[in-house]
């Protein structure tokens, strides 16, 4: 497993945190998601694939919210 941090600078609340990890956590390969809001950033657990970072940058972007690069 793969553990990996992504800077989400819109994430401002409790709603931000359920909306990231409900959307992130239940994709194939991810193991866990864990939101700061203070930090504002996503602790991902997963494979260490491509296609699975793929999918959970897809699955931040869908709920809007933004990854920085």
């Amino acid at each position: 497993m793969t553990q990996i941090t992504l800077s989400v600078p819109d994430i401002s609340c409790g709603h931000c945190k359920a909306s990231i990890e409900d959307a992130v956590t239940p994709l194939e390969g991810v193991e866990s998601a864990v939101v700061a809001i203070d930090d504002r950033n996503v602790s991902i657990t997963y494979d260490g694939t491509d296609s699975t970072m793929t999918a959970i940058v897809a699955a931040i972007d869908e709920q809007g919210y933004e990854v920085a690069p």
